[in-house]
């Protein structure tokens, strides 16, 4: 419980979150602001699957709705793992990204972004935007009900992208696109082309998207390598992340992507 009668979220997260009654409560940061806009936009254009923006309270928090469900804890459980798990999420960010496809931020918005400098070696997955997406579909974003992926929460790291990228962050976590040391034990032995196609084809994605997944997915997760170790010297529980397994697992997953895009791209 918290002082305000409220329940802390997200234990030991980046972010102090409290639920008091339907609502959710979070610090203001820089890009609250932007996010509210975002979330008000999808919900405009029929994209119930997010949380409400309710403005702020009297203390200056963020307000949201609360949104239901059960989220996943990592590593993932195999009833998690499914085929039709990676189905509805590829539609639930189908849905997501048709919404928001016509969403023009208004000029001077901040997006949220990891701490730390943009470090030098990065390169951007895109010439120009198309959308602003969630761009951070770890298994703590995803709100479960009655047993598939049903909602998606914490928008603070959305920002303009492409749909490729955000397809590509999704299948970093869900296909998932790592090395079989570091995945979750129902997925160690898992055919990940197989997935990725399959995540490909619920989605709907084109011919010319999918020719360009595997380059997109390679170098996002090089420059992941390169931000995440900015983060980790920036923020103490970045740091904390980065020494139980970060700094190692994406080395991992860019060496595996390289050895399997072959694999991949015929897959798709």
């Amino acid at each position: 419980m918290n002082d305000d009668g409220g329940r802390q979220l997200g234990e030991g997260g980046w972010t102090k979150v409290v639920r008091i009654g339907d609502t959710v409560r979070r610090p203001v940061r820089p890009f609250t602001a932007t996010v509210q806009l975002y979330l008000a936009y999808l919900h405009a254009q029929g994209f119930d699957a997010a949380p409400l923006p309710l403005g702020y309270d009297d203390a200056g928090r963020e307000v949201l709705s609360y949104v239901p469900g059960d989220i996943p804890v990592e590593p993932l459980p195999a009833e998690a793992t499914g085929a039709d798990i990676l189905v509805e999420l590829a539609r639930l960010i189908r849905r997501l990204h048709d919404a928001a496809q016509g969403w023009l931020p208004p000029e001077g918005v901040v997006f949220g972004s990891l701490p730390g400098i943009h470090p030098s070696g990065v390169r951007p997955l895109f010439a120009a935007p198309e959308l602003v997406s969630h761009q951070d579909y770890c298994p703590g974003n995803v709100v479960f009900r009655n047993g598939v992926p049903a909602a998606l929460i914490d928008f603070d790291l959305a920002r303009p992208t492409t749909r490729v990228a955000d397809i590509v962050n999704a299948l970093y976590w869900w296909a998932p696109l790592l090395h079989q040391t570091d995945r979750a034990p129902a997925l160690a032995e898992a055919d990940i082309p197989a997935r990725v196609r399959l995540f490909a084809d619920a989605y709907g994605m084109n011919a010319e998207q999918r020719s360009r997944l595997v380059d997109v997915a390679i170098q996002r997760s090089r420059n992941a390598s390169l931000t995440a170790k900015a983060a980790a010297d920036a923020d103490p529980v970045f740091k904390r992340w980065w020494d139980e397994g970060v700094k190692d697992r994406m080395p991992r997953a860019e060496a595996w992507l390289r050895d399997n895009a072959d694999l991949i791209r015929a897959a798709l």
